[in-house]
């Protein structure tokens, strides 16, 4: 008898939009479900509904800032875009100077 090969078929992880995402994590927080439920239905590990968890906790921290700007499409604290701000520039000006040496450097050849 020959023995048959199994092939392990790797799947696909599913795509879950946010609102499954929301309602999976929802399910947990009300207790409705328990965690090893959602994760053994969507087919997901712990490691994905934690982090699902995560950023929807920090989704609503960000959500319930009083200092956010919705209107201009900002959901960031004005801390956070200063800091964010300082980080770009500090980038573009080491680009700038990397320019400039390489510049020099084929001036001098």
């Amino acid at each position: 008898m020959e023995e048959q090969e199994k092939v392990k078929v790797r799947r696909q992880p599913r795509q879950y939009n946010a609102s499954q995402k929301a309602q999976a994590v929802l399910s947990v927080w009300t207790e409705r479900r328990k965690p090893q439920e959602i994760c053994r239905e969507l087919g997901v590990s712990w490691a994905i509904l934690d982090q699902w968890q995560k950023r929807a906790m920090e989704g609503m921290l960000q959500a319930l800032e009083p200092n956010v700007n919705l209107e201009n499409g900002a959901a960031l604290s004005p801390r956070l875009q200063t800091l964010l701000s300082r980080k770009r520039q500090t980038k573009v000006a080491e680009k700038l100077d990397r320019r400039l040496k390489l510049k020099m450097d084929n001036a001098e050849n």
